[in-house]
Parts: C-alpha cells; structure tokens; sequence
C-alpha cells in the first residue's frame, strides 16, 4: 500500500509501475496510453480504465 499521487492522505494498492506512481479507483486513468509499456499486459489501471469504458458502451 502507497499514498496516493493526488490524494496523498489515503493510502492504495494501485500502483503504476512504468512511472512507479499510486492511484485511486477515482483517479485511475493511465498517464500515457499511447506509448509503450511492458507492464501492459498486466496493469490494473489499463484493466479498470477498459471496464469502465465497456460499462459505459453498455448504457
């Protein structure tokens, strides 16, 4: 668990490892989406930004 980049005084377990940076559920879009990063594959801020995304086609 971090403190968060925006909002330091609560902590979170998502964690961008390209800028090594922690994020909120609130706050969690990626910095640069169109460039490169090995930890795609497996990036929770990727995975989350995607769902919310398919949830909002869905409406």
């Amino acid at each position: 668990m971090g403190k968060r980049i925006n909002h330091s005084d609560i902590e979170t377990r998502y964690i961008c490892q390209k800028h090594n940076y922690y994020v909120c559920e609130k706050c969690m879009t990626c910095k640069d989406p169109k460039l490169y990063c090995k930890y795609k594959t497996a990036c929770p801020i990727r995975f989350m930004e995607k769902n919310n995304m398919d949830e909002d086609d869905a409406k």
